[in-house]
Parts: C-alpha cells; structure tokens; sequence
C-alpha cells in the first residue's frame, strides 16, 4: 500500500508556539501554572500538561477563587475582559494567543472604536471568534452559514468590517462574502484574516483526497481547523475517516485500498501523525 502524509500535516507556527510557552513555564515558575481553556484543542497534550501540575481554568469567577500563579492565554485568545480580570487578581498574565488572532483583535478593536458595524465569519461558539467579539466596543454579528448572510440587513448609516475566523474555510468564506457584496451596499471593508497556512493546509488536502483511495485526517475531535478538513477530504474521496489517535483507526476499511492519504489538523502532535502513519505502512 502506499502512503501520502501532507507536509502540511500537524502543529502550525501559533499551535507550536503556545505549546511551548506553557511547557517553558512549567519548567521555570515556582507559582501555579494555569491557562485560560484548553491551550490547545488536544486532548493528549491537554492531559500531559495537566499531569505536569497545570490546571485549565473555564471562566472569569474561576479565576478568583484560584491561588495566585502564572495564567496562560491559549492560542484561540480570549476577550478583553479575561485578560483584564486575570491581572486584577494579581496573576501574571502570558499571552499565547496565535499572532494571526491578534491581528484580528486590533482589527476589530480600532474598527468598532470608529463606530463601524464589525461582521465575523465563522462558528459563533468557537472560542477565537468568541474571544475576538470580546475586542469589539461594538456588539459584533457572527455569521457561519448562507442562510444567515441573506438574512443579515447592514446598518445603512456605517462602514462594515467583515473578518474570518483563522481555520474557516476560505472557499466557504468567499461565497458568504459574495451574498453580503449582492446586498448592494458600498461602505464595506473585506478583510480575508484566514491564516496563510490554513488556506494552504485545505488546499493541500483537498489535492490529496483526490489523489487517493482512502483520506485519514487526524486530529481533536473539537478543533474547527480538524473538522474542515474532514469537510473539505470527503467532498473529494468518499472513503475519508475522521480519527484523534491511533485507537480510533478501523482496520477493516483499509483492506482493500492500494493508496491512503494522511493530513491532519494543527493542533495535532507529531508522534500521533508518525504513530498512524507507520501503523498504516506496517498492517495494510
């Protein structure tokens, strides 16, 4: 059998880099380490982590009643307001928060402090669009599917500011971005804030599965990026599994396959990607 993997498969640059930032806490604060949600969306390395001391909080009244320590803000970032209490309570705040995030932060937050109308694409329960609603001094308008962009009415009297969350899919992105331009209305800022490496991550994939007999995409089963790309690999190859580690692997299904594809969402450690990767290799 053969075997693609991605090159674009696993951790990206801000995933990467927050993980290290907890692990180099750990290693170097005599206080508590804390962060502020799942630092990542990874179980296993959300359990290593915790087996290391650190302690995931959930919410602004759980920050008060935790000793003082280190809080960590996860890559997805979080509102203002997170940041504001944690250092209130006297904690020492390290912002984790994936640049490409923060540049998303400053966007809405110099834009609705002009008084425009701030549109964000993507999955309204998502922790990053959650968190870059809370930069807006503006009630924002999240918008995820087409059937809300047709129903969406802009206030006449200001400029909009549409952004994306980093992991939406881009093409899906550009049709939303179509239905609102139909709407006739002028005063409008497009800005496609979708990471570079995401776009070319779905890219990839999409490329792949159409290549192969059957598509492994690996990743936690609440990571956005993951869940697109499962999205974007069954529309091009229908034999296409959705799996967090090697344990979730069927064999069955592979029994008959000459080519099998691998990719993987960026909050996915390399050991896990190499562990299927060389099972598959081994007993198909």
């Amino acid at each position: 059998m053969k075997v693609t993997t991605a090159k674009t498969a696993g951790f990206c640059f801000g995933v990467r880099r927050a993980v290290e930032t907890v692990y180099e806490q750990v290693a170097n604060s005599s206080e508590p380490v804390y962060t502020f949600g799942p630092i990542i969306h990874n179980e296993q390395v959300v359990k290593d982590l915790e087996s290391r001391g650190v302690k995931v909080i959930h919410s602004e009244a759980e920050l008060k009643r935790i000793a003082k320590g280190t809080v960590v803000i996860r890559s997805h970032g979080v509102p203002r307001s997170v940041c504001q209490a944690a250092q209130e309570q006297g904690h020492k705040v390290v912002d984790a928060t994936c640049p490409f995030v923060k540049k998303i932060h400053r966007i809405v937050e110099e834009e609705s402090r002009m008084g425009h109308q701030i549109i964000i694409i993507g999955n309204p329960s998502h922790p990053e669009v959650e968190g870059i609603k809370g930069w807006c001094h503006t009630p924002a308008t999240v918008i995820s599917t087409e059937e809300e962009a047709r129903k969406f009415t802009p206030n006449p009297a200001s400029t909009l500011c549409i952004v994306s969350q980093t992991t939406f899919n881009y093409n899906k992105f550009q049709d939303l971005v179509e239905i609102l331009a139909k709407k006739r209305y002028d005063k409008r800022n497009v800005l496609n804030t979708i990471c570079s490496a995401t776009q070319e991550r779905q890219q990839e994939a999409a490329r792949l599965a159409a290549q192969v007999d059957a598509m492994i995409v690996i990743g936690g089963k609440n990571s956005s990026n993951t869940q697109k790309l499962y999205e974007i690999c069954k529309k091009e190859c229908t034999n296409t599994y959705y799996i967090q580690t090697l344990v979730d692997l069927e064999t069955k299904p592979f029994q008959s396959i000459s080519h099998v594809g691998i990719t993987a969402g960026a909050s996915t450690p390399n050991n896990i990607i190499e562990e299927v990767q060389k099972h598959v290799r081994i007993k198909f």
